[in-house]
């Protein structure tokens, strides 16, 4: 995963025109990969190919979120330090009208299921963060969308500190000893 990480914010990098480092990019391989509207439609790609030898993808099974990731990095335009999910999320839980993600839309991105579900959720995001994204945390997502992480997207989206351990015992239903005499 580590490996997929970097080799997806390399892959973007060098996609990305940099006029200051005299860096072209590669426009029509960004715009064609803009154009997509389904992960099938990104897997059939050279590009998403390219991203898929450099993460060293062990499987076929690995090429739709791959492409995912290629579908929807090829939409940012420049690399943030702040978490994607607390980019556009409220001031706090008790302001959720101050989102640029409202928290419906943040909702459907939770939940999307189907790769072209997250494509779709994801790319709003990438819009309503004014094509500015932190390129990392955007690619570990798109890359590995597991449980843990869906739950530190929400404790970041309502700006509600980190999120508790969840290697505490669970509760037992089993009724209260009495100690009393």
């Amino acid at each position: 995963m580590i490996h997929a990480r970097h080799a997806a914010i390399g892959w973007w990098r060098e996609l990305q025109p940099d006029p200051a480092r005299k860096h072209p990019g590669d426009r029509a391989t960004l715009a064609r990969l803009r154009r997509c509207a389904t992960i099938s439609e990104v897997m059939a790609e050279s590009a998403c190919i390219v991203l898929f030898r450099r993460c060293k993808a062990v499987t076929a099974d690995d090429l739709p979120a791959i492409a995912l990731a290629a579908g929807v990095l090829a939409h940012v335009r420049a690399d943030d330090t702040m978490h994607p999910a607390r980019r556009v999320g409220p001031e706090a839980p008790e302001k959720p009208e101050t989102a640029l993600l409202k928290p419906l839309r943040f909702r459907a991105l939770m939940e999307a299921r189907t790769g072209d579900e997250r494509l779709t959720a994801f790319r709003r995001l990438v819009a309503l963060a004014d094509r500015t994204l932190n390129v990392r945390e955007t690619a570990e997502a798109l890359l590995d969308w597991d449980d843990e992480r869906q739950r530190k997207w929400v404790f970041d989206y309502w700006n509600a500190g980190p999120p508790p351990h969840t290697n505490a015992p669970a509760p037992t239903n089993a009724p209260a000893k009495d100690t009393a005499g």
